[in-house]
This record gives C-alpha cells, structure tokens and sequence, in this order.
C-alpha cells in the first residue's frame, strides 16, 4: 500500500500508447504490451480510487488520441475492449491536451491542491521528438513549484531509440530551458523484471 499523503489530494492522469508496435509479445507471463499496458492503467485506477473516488483520466493515443475521464478499475477493461493497437505515436498532442487540461481546471478552481502526475507508458520514439520537449518546457513554465506537475515516462519493450529519447528528457530538459524538472523517466533496463505495473506504482512514490 502507498503511504496516501504522496497521492492523495492529486489528480491523476494515464497516457497509454496504442500504436501498431504494442501489440508485441514480448512481456513477463507471454503478454504483448498492450495487455502489459492494461495491466498498469487496472493498478494505477486501484490504487488512486482509494484516494480519490472521481477515478483517473486514461487517454490512448496513436496518431489521434481519445480522453476517457473518471475512469474508475471496472471501466479499465471496457476502455480496452474499444480500443486496439494500431497507427503511429503521435505523443505532443495527446500530452499537450493533458497538461492544457489541468491549466485550465486550475484557472477555474478545479484542479487538486497538490497538482497532477502525468503517466506516459510508450514503446517508441514519438513521431516529432522537439514538439514533445516543446510542450513539456511550455508546460514546466506555467507550474508555481516543482511538485505541482510531475510526467513520468515508462518505457516498455525494447526499442533503442527509444530508450535514448527518453534519456534525453530526463537528461536535457532544464538545459533545453525547462524552468523545473518536471520529468521522471524509466527504460527497460531499469525495471529489471518488475512487471509494468509495478514500475508504475513505484513512479508514483519516486
């Protein structure tokens, strides 16, 4: 059980890709990815719906992006069963929607005292690397403290382009003109055999 205080009064945001690479088989147990994916957005609802009985916001994304808000744990697998993988990853649009999602809540009072947690599970290289950086420094300049936005990126599969773009983010992105490090980033390499759902809830307390 994580410790309520580090996700309590926040809200919660799941990203997942659903490009055509996700349906790989290649995760602990013979599952593909996507099923891998699944598995996370089930433990990250069940662990935030204690919390916060609203539910998450689960978006998929390829190259256009759906947004699923209040998804409580029973909804996960309905989600799934509407989607499948398919088409390219466009990430810059999808992030940016949810960041301009959370501004605009927080202009209008409605966004949680403790900000919001983006989780990005992604097996690729998105298709336009710079737009992503570009709205994540955008998104680093509107926050008043390091804590009000976190976006942790976890890699799954073991694509290598894309396990150096997401070093790079972790790696470059005050330099790049970040005005905090809002980016948390985990490769395959470091999950040494964790399931993905794991990785996930460990992001969370990171």
């Amino acid at each position: 059980m994580i410790d309520s205080s580090i996700i309590s009064n926040r809200d919660y945001t799941l990203i997942i890709d659903k490009s055509a690479s996700m349906s790989t088989n290649d995760q602990p147990g013979g599952k593909t990815r996507w099923e891998a994916a699944q598995e996370s957005a089930l433990a990250l609802a069940k662990e935030c719906e204690q919390n916060d009985p609203d539910g998450i916001t689960v978006y998929l994304f390829s190259g256009p992006f759906r947004r699923y808000d209040n998804v409580t744990s029973d909804k996960v697998s309905q989600i799934y069963q509407e989607n499948e993988p398919m088409g390219g990853s466009d990430l810059a649009s999808v992030l940016l929607d949810a960041t301009e999602n959370y501004f605009n809540r927080k202009a209008q009072g409605e966004a949680k005292a403790n900000g919001e947690t983006f989780v990005v599970i992604t097996d690729g290289e998105p298709d336009d690397c710079k737009a992503v950086m570009r709205v994540i420094i955008d998104a680093s300049k509107k926050i008043d403290r390091d804590e009000e936005m976190g976006i942790s990126l976890i890699q799954v599969g073991k694509d290598r382009k894309a396990t150096a773009f997401l070093k790079a983010l972790d790696d470059r992105l005050e330099s790049a003109g970040a005005k905090f490090d809002i980016v948390d980033t985990v490769t395959v390499d470091e999950m040494q055999g964790m399931s993905l759902a794991e990785v996930l809830l460990n992001a969370l307390i990171d």
